[in-house]
């Protein structure tokens, strides 16, 4: 099993009053000597994320808001950590598959081995027509040029000079004198929903982030339709003579019982008590606690070990980013977890 967590941005982050002075300071200019706080708290629990042993870190990606460019936070970070791998997020409706192919070959090699790619369908419309892209929202182009996107890149990964004709993308010699760190090229985290969706991640992806039916009102609903939905894409994929990895995202958050751990939680995410805001970021994160974390840290490793059991072997973790509460991940789960399963010498 690995364990990751997301980087904490404004639009994936919940409960952080770093996050809110940043977004409240984002449009003036800073103090002299002052770093940004959504910076000082990226370096702070993301090192400390390393510190506790998590295996990998997801930037996501927004540009019509206040978070910093993932990549360039990606790779900042990168360069102060060791052993915890970068997944840096990626539409094809903002990006030239050659220039990323290029991005992440040289942030492969400057951290080697530890980057990845999380590819992204979209669904901002107001945000890729304002940054001069599109999303194909309502067709299924979009993942035939998501699957082209990958091909490309993988291409340049693996020759130079390289050419590839398609739908979307006409390549012609294009010539990439950077390859990535390792034989292996780096991997390919997505998501979706859609039929259409799926198929893609059969074709292409070396991961899905796996999602569940929404009509689920408990943790063995949840559980049963996760299983339903990754037995789906492992007979698309076999079919294609492919694997694909499973991964999921629940919600943690510890308390000595689960009535205390959801009072905690809702503490944690509205640190101003505010019950407009309590509403609006329980909304945001209600589904993944769903996911049996939230409780006992007893209670949250035998639902880890379910997890794992079912075939799913990254847990990207949601949580309010802050020190303590990456410790205590690392401490109640991560550091059992690797005791238990350590292999004998």
């Amino acid at each position: 099993m690995q364990f990751g967590l997301y980087a904490p941005v404004p639009h994936v982050t919940v409960g952080s009053p770093e996050i809110l002075r940043s977004v409240a300071g984002g449009q003036a200019p800073l103090a002299q000597g002052v770093v940004d706080p959504a910076w000082q708290l990226a370096k702070d629990v993301l090192l400390e994320a390393e510190r506790q042993g998590f295996d990998i870190i997801l930037f996501a990606e927004r540009h019509l808001g206040a978070d910093m460019e993932a990549w360039v936070l990606g790779s900042a970070i990168a360069s102060l950590t060791t052993t915890i791998r970068s997944m840096i997020a990626v539409h094809p409706g903002l990006w030239n598959p050659q220039l990323i192919a290029k991005m992440a070959a040289s942030l492969d090699r400057l951290a080697p081995g530890r980057m990845a790619l999380n590819l992204i369908t979209g669904w901002n419309v107001e945000e890729h027509v304002m940054y001069g892209g599109d999303t194909m929202l309502y067709n299924d182009d979009r993942y035939i040029r998501a699957e082209e996107f990958i091909e490309v890149v993988r291409g340049m990964w693996a020759q130079s000079p390289y050419s590839f004709k398609g739908r979307f993308y006409d390549v012609q010699n294009a010539e990439l004198l950077l390859r990535p760190a390792t034989p292996e090229p780096p991997e390919v985290f997505t998501a979706s929903r859609s039929p259409r969706g799926l198929d893609m991640i059969a074709k292409v992806a070396d991961w899905w982030f796996v999602d569940y039916d929404k009509e689920a009102e408990t943790t063995d609903d949840v559980m049963v339709s996760l299983q339903k939905a990754m037995d789906s894409v492992s007979v698309r994929a076999q079919k294609l003579g492919r694997t694909v990895r499973f991964a999921y995202n629940p919600f943690v958050c510890f308390g000595d019982s689960i009535e205390a751990a959801k009072a905690r939680a809702e503490r944690l995410v509205t640190p101003d008590g505010s019950d407009a805001d309590v509403r609006k970021l329980l909304n945001r994160i209600g589904p993944a606690m769903m996911s049996g974390c939230v409780g006992p840290p007893d209670m949250v490793r035998r639902q880890v070990a379910l997890f794992h059991e079912m075939g799913i072997e990254l847990l990207l973790f949601k949580f309010v980013p802050n020190l303590e509460e990456t410790r205590a991940i690392g401490r109640e789960i991560i550091t059992p977890w690797r005791e238990q399963h350590r292999q004998p010498s």
